[in-house]
């Protein structure tokens, strides 16, 4: 079973309690259909401007995490049609993984649940 950590975004921390990411991981869906079962170790939220995200990191690995999981909403949006990449509520996601990939020596994905149509999650190593 794969551990797994999570790291969302404050703009949404008091609005979204994390449940259809927490049934995606719970289902082996979404973000992570990599086929292996997963386990949830731990959450963290970033706040602006992410500065704490590398130590957050390796935090989440000293409790077992192997990969980390950056929620979806942090870089896409929803709209009308469902979920789109781009204008999601972190301008930095994509370096803020890819920091954190390289802090504690483990994958990070940007994505968890409500991928947008045709997206392919990215990882950072």
């Amino acid at each position: 079973m794969k551990q797994i950590g999570i790291i969302r975004c404050e703009k949404n921390e008091t609005r979204c309690p994390l449940t259809s990411c927490l049934k995606a991981l719970d289902q082996g869906r979404e973000g992570f259909q990599d086929g292996d079962g997963h386990e949830l170790v731990g959450v963290f939220t970033c706040r602006c401007p992410g500065d704490g995200v590398a130590d957050m990191a390796r935090i989440l690995k000293s409790k077992g995490a192997e990969q980390i999981h950056f929620c979806t909403c942090m870089f896409a949006h929803k709209d009308k049609d469902g979920w789109v990449e781009g204008d999601g509520l972190c301008p930095d996601a994509a370096r803020l993984a890819g920091g954190a990939a390289r802090a504690a020596g483990i994958p990070c994905v940007l994505g968890t649940a409500h991928l947008p149509k045709g997206y392919r999650p990215d990882i950072f190593t």
